[in-house]
């Protein structure tokens, strides 16, 4: 799993559950931005694309 995605993921988690709704709404999309337009994004759509196990850098 891509280790940019992990921490993002455990951010937002650790996070969320104490904010109210619209804010936590706009901390997943923060994080869906910063993560969207990364090499290990690019490599999940293209190892998915060519049906083999992506090699995610972390970058």
């Amino acid at each position: 799993m891509p280790p940019k995605a992990i921490g993002s993921i455990k951010r937002t988690l650790a996070q969320g559950p104490d904010l109210p709704l619209q804010e936590a709404l706009s901390l997943e999309h923060q994080a869906f931005l910063q993560l969207f337009d990364t090499a290990d994004q690019t490599e999940g759509m293209q190892a998915f694309i060519e049906k083999r196990k992506p090699n995610f850098t972390g970058k």
